[in-house]
């Protein structure tokens, strides 16, 4: 038998039905379609908690028309939540709206008084003792047939009484399914990442000391590709040549040697110790530790010899080694996540887990985890959980550049961040195309894009690529802006934009395979710009959220146009020449209404990048921005 309220289309919520992501001090939007019988109006509220407290928090639903209802609820612990909706025949206010309308049409209403003084007396009986003796003095007033009409009538709907009642649900409610909703710190919702290989700073220790750095120019996470002892077989010299030479250092992602595997320090990184050191360093300075979590093996790796049972043999009895066609990886050994033996997945299953624990009780509470579309969903999905049973405070980066259905199944199992295609969109319609396809639903109820111009495996062959500096402080600055969680690799402030080859993304000489020495306090860095960018993150709230962007227009379609934000709030306004090389000049067209700018009157805007202030007038405004100069953005404040 169907319910006498149906609830409908409820979120967030995920396509298999798995757990929606929010943040700690992120107000939640919980929308549902109630569908009722009559003309009776309804009440609503979403009831939310803390899997496995018994206290319930609660808030009211509001109808935004088309019997669609939205509330909201504030999240202030991490860890497993469920919420449910909760909607029902709302006696009181209807018989209040009932009356009013009969008396303003001056309809008899002896009878209806009578109904609601009744009503009154029932609902006494389901409220506390203070607010029950209220009631009943109320329905004893509108019985008193000596005073008027409008006394009467004042007495039942005073508003003491309309408060007393709001959100008091009936007995017949109907309730939504109970849904799973997973609450992060708030860095996994809004932060922004640098990328360093710890060994062309000579090592952890050498490592340390550029963390002012990195904190001086405003970023939250420093990450570390693996620290691991590195395989000498089939080891890869410089530019990836099959053959190494005696002190090419070989590629970081190749794990394991006879000095340990995934749970030990390179000797030539440094130590446990030096990594505790670097961890204690990194928090003195705002700045939290992630750590790679590439599950691979070299041939030299402790597995390899102890476990022969967890990799894939070839009919000539060698182990597979990874491919990523056309490129090959000779040094790397894949696992098989499903061995034949259950007994043995389970033991594999638990060793990657136990590389976790290991680290994490070294202080690291963030993994970027490498290439997870090539390991089993089931395996993410038990792991995940697992570890978030005794640490939700712990989150995973999917570095996944695969289909964009696989991309947002790993979200959906569990995966606190994602890479994306940011990387190879580059025209403005694709821009806005991608971002709002990221920054809506469903994807936005549990997928966290993060946004990197580059990594130590792609500079892009579009705009990078023997590009000047412009070209990469265009795309900082859109990643910085258009998501809220964005990563550069180091190397990026100094415009570094040798391809290895035409027709390959890579880089010439990359520090994947030898050590990199870079003369950070170049003059003609980046550094000030990204300092400035990642400041602006910081003062303005309307970064942090996902979906709080809106695109507008711009006569010049090599120029992009999008605001952050609601002056009622915290109002950004960018506006960016995606073209590198040459000055762009156009009309740029807000959507005042949409962002709180009334059309009659003046608004101010402050360009964080260059300190100016504005005032325009209407929708319309003329723009050049010359990137020869360095004017590749405009980044306003504005206010009314």
């Amino acid at each position: 038998m169907l319910p006498p309220i149906l609830i409908d289309d409820v979120h967030p919520r995920t396509p298999a039905g798995l757990a929606a992501k929010a943040a700690v001090g992120e107000e939640v939007a919980v929308e549902a379609t109630l569908i009722a019988d009559g003309h009776e109006l309804l009440g609503a509220r979403v009831r939310w908690h803390r899997a496995g407290d018994d206290e319930w928090l609660s808030s009211p639903l509001t109808s935004t028309g088309n019997d669609r209802w939205v509330g909201r609820l504030t999240l202030t612990e991490i860890g497993a939540h469920e919420f449910v909706v909760e909607a029902w025949t709302d006696r009181y206010a209807t018989w209040r709206h009932e009356i009013e309308v009969k008396v303003a049409v001056n309809q008899d209403v002896a009878l209806e008084l009578e109904e609601g003084a009744r009503l009154l007396d029932d609902l006494a009986e389901r409220v506390a003792i203070p607010a029950g003796d209220r009631l009943r003095v109320a329905a004893a007033a509108v019985r008193r047939t000596t005073c008027s009409l409008a006394v009467r009538l004042e007495a039942a709907t005073d508003p003491a009484v309309v408060a007393l009642l709001e959100g008091l649900p009936d007995a017949r409610l109907s309730a939504s399914e109970v849904r799973p909703l997973w609450v992060d710190r708030p860095i996994a919702a809004h932060a922004a990442w640098y990328e360093l290989f710890p060994r062309s700073f000579g090592g952890l220790k050498g490592a340390a000391e550029h963390l002012a750095y990195v904190a001086d120019l405003g970023f939250d996470v420093v990450y570390l590709p693996p620290i691991h002892p590195i395989g000498v077989t089939n080891r890869k010299g410089r530019d990836n040549t099959l053959v190494a030479g005696p002190d090419d250092p070989g590629s970081p992602w190749a794990i394991g040697s006879p000095d340990g595997g995934h749970d030990a320090v390179h000797p030539e990184l440094g130590t446990l110790d030096d990594l505790d050191a670097f961890v204690a360093r990194a928090e003195e300075l705002g700045l939290e530790v992630a750590l790679d979590y590439a599950l691979q093996c070299s041939p030299d790796h402790p597995w390899v010899h102890d476990h022969p049972e967890w990799f894939e043999r070839r009919p000539d009895g060698s182990i597979r080694f990874a491919e990523n066609p056309p490129k090959q990886y000779e040094d790397i050994h894949p696992i098989a996540f499903w061995p034949a033996d259950d007994a043995d997945r389970v033991a594999l299953w638990e060793a990657c887990r136990d590389v976790l624990e290991h680290w994490i009780a070294h202080g690291i509470r963030t993994f970027r985890v490498d290439n997870p579309h090539t390991k089993p969903l089931a395996f993410w999905a038990w792991l995940i959980d697992d570890v978030h049973a005794r640490h939700a405070d712990v989150l995973f980066l999917a570095e996944a550049f695969t289909t964009p259905a696989m991309m947002a199944k790993l979200a959906e199992v569990g995966f606190s961040q994602s890479y994306t295609y940011f990387t190879w969109r580059h025209e403005a319609w694709e821009l806005r195309e991608y971002v709002s396809e990221l920054t809506q639903r469903p994807l936005a109820e549990y997928m966290r894009p993060s946004f990197w111009p580059n990594t130590p495996d792609i500079l892009d062959d579009v705009v990078l690529r023997n590009a000047p500096p412009a070209a990469f402080a265009l795309r900082l600055v859109l990643a910085a802006t258009l998501v809220p969680v964005y990563g550069i690799y180091s190397g990026y402030e100094l415009a570094e934009n040798e391809p290895a080859s035409e027709g390959n993304t890579e880089y010439r000489h990359s520090e994947k395979y030898e050590v990199k020495v870079r003369d950070y306090d170049a003059p003609d860095s980046l550094a000030p710009l990204i300092r400035e960018v990642n400041g602006l993150r910081r003062r303005h709230p309307s970064i942090w959220r996902l979906g709080d962007i809106r695109f507008h227009h711009a006569d010049d379609e090599r120029v992009l146009v999008y605001s952050r934000g609601h002056t009622d709030t915290d109002l950004l306004v960018a506006i960016v020449n995606l073209d590198p090389h040459e000055a762009r000049a156009t009309t740029v067209r807000l959507d005042l209404a949409a962002i709180g700018i009334p059309a009659d009157r003046p608004y101010q805007l402050h360009d964080a990048l260059t300190g100016e202030t504005y005032v325009w007038g209407g929708d319309a405004a003329f723009v050049r921005l010359d990137p020869t100069v360095g004017q590749v953005a405009h980044l306003f404040h504005v206010t009314r």
